[in-house]
């Protein structure tokens, strides 16, 4: 990621998307990576009462895709969307927490493949995931 980030100007990709339904939050971007958290409350529960995968796949192709628009040379010029994506899922979760952390694997000028690896309060590994992103123009 571009160095010297301000969180805050995320904002916008939250505005009525599946992340804010979520309650997924931004908390730090640094050189080479990007962390996000989301609850683990009824929002994504399994009816099990357990962290749904497919709401720690949102997690993740939400932070791979905005970690790549953080990379765009020019945002107004091009989009960055998902191609590919695959989890496994690791361990359960019940309550609170998870976080992920997004570093990339490959930076190119039409593609980005992103590790992402989501732990829990404890720092157990919950899920690991590969995002494959497409570049393209808007």
């Amino acid at each position: 990621m571009k160095t010297g980030v301000d969180l805050s100007t995320l904002e916008f990709i939250h505005t009525d998307s599946i992340g804010t339904h979520l309650g997924i939050e931004f908390t730090e971007a640094g050189e080479g990576y990007l962390i996000a958290r989301m609850p683990v409350d009824k929002r994504t529960h399994q009816p099990f009462g357990i962290l749904h995968g497919g709401a720690s796949v949102v997690l993740a192709e939400t932070l791979g895709s905005v970690a790549s628009y953080m990379m765009l040379d020019d945002p107004t010029k091009q989009r960055a969307v998902g191609l590919e994506i695959n989890a496994n899922h690791i361990r359960s979760v019940r309550s609170g927490w998870v976080y992920g952390r997004c570093t990339p694997i490959h930076v190119g000028r039409t593609t980005h493949v992103w590790d992402i690896r989501i732990t829990d309060e404890q720092e157990k590994l919950v899920c690991v995931s590969r995002l494959t992103i497409a570049v393209i123009g808007s």
